[in-house]
Order: C-alpha cells, then sequence, then structure tokens
C-alpha cells in the first residue's frame, strides 16, 4: 500500500500531497522525506535507486525543466511494483497542469491522481500473473530421466545425461561409431585421470610408462639421467655429486654484534629499548628550540588562489570546451544557436563520459566517479539549453556545483568553539583519532595539539595505542617536544580502560582537550575493530576523527565503509556513534590527484576538517573546497 506521494519545488513547496488531498493525517512516523532531502538529494546522490529511512522506502522522480520532485513513500517490506510505473504517469499529468503561480492542486488533481492509481495497480497485478504463468514447471520429461533419446544424449554427456539405459547407449554407439576407437581411450583416459587424482605417484609412473612404451623420447617424463649426460659425460651425476660435498663445509660468517648507541662521546647502556628519558639534561633545552623555531600553524591562516593558477584554469577550460567543438561541430553549434532544446540522456553522455575519465585520473574512486555523472544526469535530463550555449559547459557548470555541494560541510564543526562550550560545562573536550595503519595518526595527532596549544588551551594526550610495539614511546617523544603531560599505562592494556582514565584524569587536572590516540588497524580485523568500539561506546568522545592518506583511490571507499559499518554493527548503544569527521594526511605528496577527499566525503557524509601537508607541526591545513573542485576539473 502506498502511504504518502508528494510533489514538492526544488525550494521546498508543497504543491501537493495525497494525504492532504484526501483529507487524511499523514501516516508517517519520523520525517523520512527531510532526510531523502538532506541526505540524498543535497548529495548528489540522485542517480541511486531508492532510500530507505527506518521502515520506509522511497521513489522519487525529476522535472528538471520545471523544477519539481515527485516522491513516493511505502513500507519497505511490501515492494511495490508500480511505483516507478506510477511516479512516471503522475509526473506527465502534472507538467501539463502546472502553473508556477498556482500554488495548491488539491482539487484539480486528486481525482487524476486516483484514476492514475488504480490503472498502475492493475498493470502490475497483471505483470505479476503473467511472470506467475511464465514460471509454471513445464510438463518436458527432466534431463536425463530415462527414454530412448534421453539415453542418448546421456552416452555422450556422461555424468549430465543420467540413467540413459542400454538402449540409450547402443544408439550413442551407433552415432559415435566411426569414433569408437577414441572413445575407448577417451574412458581410458578419463579413468586414469580420476585414479591420478586419488594417487599422484600412480599418475607419475603411467605417465612414464607410456612414454617408454611409444619410443618417443619428448614424451612420457622428463629422463634426468640424459641431462647429467650431456652436463658431465657417463659420471656427471657423480661428479656433482662430489662437488656439492666438497662445497657442504664452509666457515659460517661471523655475525656482527650490535654496539650500544653512543651518547655524547660516551658509551651508555640501556635495558630497554626507550631513548626518549625525560631526564635528559638537554631535553629542556631542545624542546625551547624546537617550540620557537616551529612558528604559528597553518590552520590560522587562509589559502588565497593565485590569479595565475585561475587564468590557466579558464584556458584549460576554453581550450577542452575547444576540443568538444571540434568533436561534434555541426550538432553542438546547431544547438547553441537553436536555443530551448530539450536535453536527454544521450546528448549528455559524451560530456559525461569525458568528466568522468577526468575525475578517476583524479584518483576518485570509479564507482564515486560514476554515480556523480548519473546524478548530475538525472539533475539535467529534461532542461531545456539556452542559445549559443555548449552541452560540455552546461555539464561542467552543473558538476562544479555538484563537487562544491558535496564537499561543503552540512553542518559547521567548530573546536575552538566546541572546547570552549565543554570547558563551561567543567569538562574536557575529547577527540578520538582511529584509521587503518601507516596513515599518520599519532604525528597528524601531534599537529592538531600544536594548532590547540597556539590558541591557550590546556592538552593532554592519551597513549591508548597498547598494540603497536614504539607507539607509546612515539606519543611520548612529540609530548615532551610539545611540553605537554601525556596519560600511559604500558601496552597490552585494555585502550578503553585506558582513555576512561585519562579523561578522569584531565578532569581532575582541569585540561581543555584529551587527544586519544589508537592502534592503527584494518577495516577487517574483527578484534582490533570491536575494541575500537568498545573505546567509543565506554568513553563517548565529543569527535571521532578518521586519519586517512590522500594516496588511496578505490580503497578509501572500502575503508570508511567498513569502519561505519563495524561501529554500528558493534556498538551496544541503540544510536551507534560513527565517524564525525576526516584528516587527510600526506597532502603535500600527490600533487593534482585530490580525488581520495571526494571519495571519502561522498561515502562517510562527513567533512575534511584537517588537511596534513608536511613534517612539521604547522603543516596543517583547512580544506579549500573552490581549490580542490578547480583541480579536480581542470
Amino acid at each position: 500500500m502506498l502511504e504518502e506521494l508528494l510533489i514538492f519545488t526544488r525550494g521546498g513547496l508543497i504543491l501537493w500531497s495525497s494525504c492532504r488531498a484526501l483529507g487524511l493525517a499523514s501516516p508517517l512516523k519520523g520525517s523520512p522525506i527531510d532526510a531523502l532531502i538532506r541526505s540524498c538529494l543535497l548529495e548528489e546522490r540522485a542517480a541511486d535507486a531508492g532510500f530507505t529511512q527506518d521502515n520506509y522506502a522511497l521513489r522519487w522522480a525529476f522535472s528538471n525543466d520545471l523544477g519539481l520532485v515527485f516522491v513516493a513513500v511505502y513500507q519497505r517490506m511490501l515492494h511495490l511494483l508500480y511505483v516507478d510505473d506510477l511516479l512516471a504517469a503522475v509526473r506527465k499529468e502534472f507538467s501539463q497542469i502546472y502553473d508556477p503561480k498556482r500554488v495548491d492542486y488539491g482539487d484539480a488533481f486528486t481525482d487524476v491522481f486516483r484514476q492514475l492509481h488504480l490503472e498502475a495497480e492493475a498493470r502490475a497485478e497483471a505483470m505479476k500473473k503473467t511472470r506467475q504463468q511464465n514460471t509454471l514447471p513445464s510438463t518436458r520429461a527432466p534431463a536425463g530421466g530415462g527414454g530412448k533419446k534421453p539415453g542418448a544424449l546421456g552416452g555422450r554427456a556422461g555424468p549430465q545425461g543420467g540413467g540413459g539405459g542400454k538402449k540409450g547407449g547402443a544408439e550413442s554407439g551407433k552415432d559415435d561409431s566411426d569414433s569408437s576407437d577414441s572413445g575407448k581411450d577417451h574412458n581410458q583416459l578419463t579413468n586414469g585421470t580420476v585414479k591420478g587424482h586419488q594417487n599422484g605417484d600412480a599418475r607419475a609412473a603411467a605417465a612414464a610408462n607410456n612414454g617408454k612404451e611409444n619410443g618417443d623420447p619428448n614424451d612420457g617424463a622428463f629422463d634426468v639421467n640424459t641431462l647429467r649426460k650431456k652436463i658431465g659425460g657417463k659420471k656427471g651425476g657423480k661428479k656433482t655429486d662430489a662437488v656439492a660435498k666438497k662445497a657442504a663445509p664452509k666457515a659460517e660468517p661471523k655475525k656482527n654484534v650490535k654496539k650500544d648507541r653512543v651518547w655524547d662521546d660516551q658509551p651508555r647502556k640501556v635495558g630497554k629499548l626507550d631513548f626518549t628519558d625525560p631526564a635528559d639534561e638537554r631535553g629542556e633545552e631542545m624542546v625551547e628550540k624546537a617550540i620557537e623555531h616551529q612558528g604559528d600553524s597553518m590552520m590560522d591562516k587562509d589559502e588565497v588562489l593565485s590569479s595565475d593558477s585561475e587564468d590557466e584554469d579558464d584556458e584549460g577550460e576554453e581550450s577542452a570546451g575547444a576540443g568538444q567543438k571540434k568533436k561534434g561541430w555541426f550538432t553542438s553549434m546547431f544547438k547553441s544557436i537553436a536555443g530551448n532544446n530539450v536535453l536527454e540522456k544521450a546528448d549528455l553522455q559524451p560530456a559525461l563520459k569525458a568528466l568522468k575519465d577526468r575525475l578517476m585520473t583524479k584518483n576518485v574512486a570509479e564507482e564515486i566517479a560514476e554515480k556523480l555523472c548519473e546524478s548530475v544526469a538525472a539533475s539535467l535530463e529534461g532542461k531545456k539549453l539556452g542559445s549559443f550555449t555548449r552541452i560540455s559547459s552546461t555539464v561542467q557548470t552543473a558538476m562544479e556545483e555538484a563537487l562544491t555541494r558535496i564537499l561543503t560541510p552540512r553542518r559547521s564543526i567548530d573546536i575552538l568553539r566546541d572546547v570552549q562550550a565543554a570547558k563551561e560545562r567543567g569538562k574536557p573536550y575529547v577527540v578520538v583519532f582511529v584509521g587503518v595503519n601507516g596513515v599518520g595518526k599519532s604525528t597528524n595527532l601531534a599537529k592538531v595539539a600544536y594548532w590547540l596549544l597556539q590558541h591557550n588551551l590546556s592538552v593532554m594526550m592519551a597513549a591508548c595505542d597498547t598494540f603497536r610495539s614504539g607507539a607509546v614511546e612515539q606519543l611520548r617523544t612529540h609530548a615532551r617536544r610539545l611540553q605537554i603531560p601525556i596519560f600511559e599505562k604500558g601496552y597490552e592494556k585494555d585502550p578503553a580502560v585506558v582513555a576512561k582514565e585519562a579523561i578522569q584524569e584531565a578532569t581532575r587536572n582541569k585540561s581543555d582537550v584529551v587527544l586519544v590516540d589508537t592502534a592503527g588497524r584494518m577495516q577487517d580485523n574483527e578484534p582490533l575493530m570491536r575494541a575500537l568500539s568498545k573505546l567509543i561506546n565506554l568513553n563517548k568522545p565529543d569527535l571521532v576523527l578518521f586519519v586517512g592518506e590522500a594516496l588511496v583511490g578505490n580503497d578509501a571507499v572500502d575503508q570508511l565503509n567498513k569502519f561505519n559499518q563495524k561501529l554500528a554493527d558493534l556498538s551496544t548503544v541503540p544510536t551507534a556513534r560513527l565517524i564525525d569527521g576526516i584528516l587527510l594526511t600526506k597532502f603535500d605528496t600527490i600533487d593534482d590527484k585530490v580525488g581520495a577527499a571526494l571519495s571519502m566525503v561522498y561515502i562517510s557524509g562527513s567533512p575534511v576538517m584537517f588537511v596534513g601537508c608536511g613534517q612539521s607541526y604547522t603543516d596543517l591545513k583547512k580544506l579549500n573546497v573552490k581549490s580542490i573542485v578547480k583541480t579536480l576539473l581542470k
């Protein structure tokens, strides 16, 4: 049963609703249509097959020339077959009576909708009956079930034919009388193969005997004696063995013993591999020099796009447009001059194909690039092309708007503001850094700590990577250089408990921010993902940052999908806590291959909050959306 059909403009004005027109109260629980607009239509996922929210399934259609959206809502378990057909019919009929100056279509369209609904249900029922008739069991005998013809087929096909019987076998023999001998050989070969699978030595022996019987040296097993004769004569084998025996007793080289590390030209013996002794006499002096030479963090600097780069981009777009002109000069010129031509999907395909290839060369995942092009096609199909306007430029403009909409955060996440709000409540602001192995979580955690210190906030690090050897010492080094406290409990401890004790310690010391370092883990590692879910559910952090590499392409989709899926599946609370933001590392190593940022944001819906672009503490920036979009499309 259809729950509701809604017609509204792209600006959000509701023109007609089936429930309102029929005088019924809305049966929908929650806000599935608001969720559709927020999570799908505004995020350029209009090309998806459908959308589910709670117990509802939603389907939609566009009228791009009129700027209308048609949405049908029904129970997810019903699987209604006529919804797409009904939406197409409603769109066709409503477009004929639509007037931009009119805002109410209650009485004018209600009777039309009832008739369209009945016709769509009737067509779906007739189609269902036709499918049932086509899938009824046939009266033909099953394959290999006996009889003359099946027996003959069975004799030829072997095991697939089944019980053909004697007569069937005889007929098969008559049909293949010219190749009876080959049939025997085939049976012998088949039996030999089966036995050979059961016993490898017997098969090798049979192959050797076969070579001897035929007398052909190329058949059968390889003769080792022949090779020995060619190498060293008749006694080649003995010579080889003698040489091997002489070469065996060799003196083993002496092993190099690792020397102790030299500190200040004096050898110093240590009991463990920990060279971050906070009691080092030079420690304070080194820290002061390190802090002095770092300077201001790049997070507080606005990146300015140079006019030269913009001019180059414009020239590149013009040259690309010229290439499109040469490719289809007559068609594009005719449509440009004529104007008011309705864009069809076939007209958009060449320009979308070029855009998809361009996005993939920028390291955008193939699946994401394809969905983006389908979404742009859905938003342009049916629109009228203006005079002297190329299709390629229209598609380019639509894609630029779509990319800007995706990369722009849906909600403002101001960490400094949130830290002050938590400070007023008397609680520290907790940030958890998660991600796969080797992406730079600890280093970029230190960069974030340095940026927070410049805003006069007290920061404490929590060493909750109790899995990787050297992780605690690495974080201790950053803490010593930045002169901030660190909470650690060593290795082989429960990271969730360590994080909880660190937050309690920060509350007692009135620290403003707690930065929690976690172990790197692959998205398929079930035990470590379970430990991460426990840490997040137990401590309820204010922000969960996924640290990912800017070098990854298709793997970014798999990483974020599985991280969010595991956090949702392993959550012990009704509302699972997922990833809130993304920190993109090694951004200075990728040149123009910036597609990973788009792939990650598209998959998770979370914004890129930090970009790591170097090896010093100051190398942390904001994501410049305009710059990324220009890079992706140039």
